[in-house]
């Protein structure tokens, strides 16, 4: 017949004796002191190797390291743009009844930089009109040289301006600038002709100043500002009033109020105001919803 063999402690008078007890025995048998602690480290390692080949998952918890799924690039709703005979310093390509004009190129960083801008334009001015927090995240799209970048970069010592441009000379020239300046929260970022490659709601404003009227893929590139934008941030557009005769800027490179908002609706910003207190352009705000709509991907 078998017997059952049996471990067990006995708390006695602050002693501590191991009885082992056998069906056979009459009596118990005491052990050397030194045998239970002997004993007693080996059932709890034994038991915790049991314990943790049941749960394989918190033997190696230690060692599990959280990463995050790498986001799926945004990828634009194509837009049905119509063509026709180009114009001069245009492109012949047509959105929302407005034809697209030439890029101007990395060539044109004098331009950009001349000494008359801050009278024709009063770009001091019209960074004092952009509403950030000390912490925003910014992009300055179509930066180019980092005219406005620069000007940017001290109303947010806690935050970022991003230079988004789709030329790698602009990049390279805005990368360089910020080394030389010592300024230390700009960097420069080359994105493409349909997007500012910017992650989901990774930015608080952005602002363009004469660059969207030459965007060879506006519907597509506004999608992806709106992906990038938080809800409720702002879209900061400067454009050369088109309603102006003298304005002396070639009729491709101006932008009319009205059709400015209209584009922008399109793709579901917000119209919030227009200022005019530049002397030449408009300062035109735009939100983002808290709610996303369905962009428009046809004329």
């Amino acid at each position: 017949m078998a017997h059952r063999f049996y471990i067990f402690l006995e708390i006695e008078d602050c002693n501590t004796k191991l009885l082992c007890h056998d069906s056979r025995m009459a009596q118990p048998r005491k052990f050397h002191s030194l045998v239970v602690p002997l004993i007693l480290v080996v059932s709890v390692a034994v038991a915790l190797c049991v314990f943790l080949n049941v749960n394989p998952a918190l033997a190696q918890s230690d060692k599990k390291v959280t990463k995050e799924k790498p986001e799926i690039p945004f990828s634009p709703v194509a837009f049905k743009y119509t063509k026709r005979e180009p114009s001069r310093d245009g492109t012949g390509k047509i959105y929302m009844d407005r034809e697209i004009s030439l890029v101007m190129g990395h060539t044109g960083i004098r331009w950009l930089e001349r000494r008359t801008r801050e009278r024709e334009e009063n770009p001091t001015r019209a960074v004092q009109g952009l509403q950030l927090a000390p912490n925003a995240v910014i992009a300055d799209i179509g930066s180019g040289s980092g005219y406005y970048t620069f000007r940017i970069a001290p109303l947010v010592p806690k935050g970022t301006v991003i230079g988004v441009d789709i030329q790698p000379e602009m990049v390279r020239f805005l990368s360089k600038k910020s080394k030389q300046l010592g300024v230390t929260n700009v960097k420069s970022h080359l994105g493409k002709i349909d997007s500012i490659e910017l992650k989901a709601q990774s930015i608080d404003a952005v602002l363009l100043v004469d660059a969207y009227h030459e965007f060879s893929h506006p519907n597509e590139m506004m999608q992806s500002v709106f992906h990038a934008l938080r809800p409720k941030g702002r879209v900061y557009l400067l454009e050369y009033r088109a309603e102006d005769p003298k304005v002396p800027i070639k009729p491709l490179h101006k932008m009319t109020e009205a059709q400015s908002i209209k584009e922008m609706k399109a793709v579901g910003f917000k119209h919030v105001r227009t200022d005019k207190f530049l002397p030449w352009q408009h300062f035109m705000i735009f939100e983002k919803p808290l709610l996303s709509v369905k962009p428009h991907t046809s004329p």
